[in-house]
């Protein structure tokens, strides 16, 4: 009787396991492919990703002011780190928001699978005219943009 209830337990505990690796994935894909739409809508509207760089770079700003007005901060420091920033912005905003879209996306689509699920299936239906964007970006950049190269 007793070897029973340890194979009952042994069971659920494997249902359990199964069950939560399961739903870790789904969420997983979840996260990745809103991340990857995120980048791709970017990819649609760079207007947006430069005024969230914009605001971005705005409250840095603001937060070095503050400490410049709290005196922690020195004339020279301050330049030194706001030029720090402005330069960050601007290689961010250089950078192909296509590719990043494509590779979150990928994840999505192929890395947490199986279970399949909506998350991966929707990722997977995106993939395409993301690849196709960072094809194009690269073309525009002069940079071959193989089949290989976007996989």
């Amino acid at each position: 009787m007793a070897w029973r209830r340890a194979l009952a337990a042994a069971a659920a505990l494997t249902v359990f396991v199964y069950a939560a690796v399961a739903a870790d994935t789904v969420l997983r894909a979840r996260a990745a492919c809103r991340e990857g739409e995120r980048w791709l809508a970017w990819s649609r509207h760079p207007e947006q990703r430069r005024a969230r760089l914009d605001a971005e770079l705005e409250e840095r700003r603001a937060e070095l002011e503050r400490e410049r007005a709290a005196g922690r901060l020195g004339g020279e420091e301050y330049a030194k780190r706001l030029g720090l920033a402005r330069f960050e912005r601007d290689r961010a905003e250089a950078e192909g928001t296509a590719k990043f879209a494509a590779l979150w996306l990928e994840s999505a689509a192929g890395l947490f699978t199986p279970p399949e699920s909506r998350w991966s299936v929707r990722a997977r239906a995106e993939l395409v005219e993301a690849r196709a964007l960072w094809r194009r970006e690269l073309q525009a950049r002069g940079l071959p943009a193989d089949d290989y190269r976007l996989e």
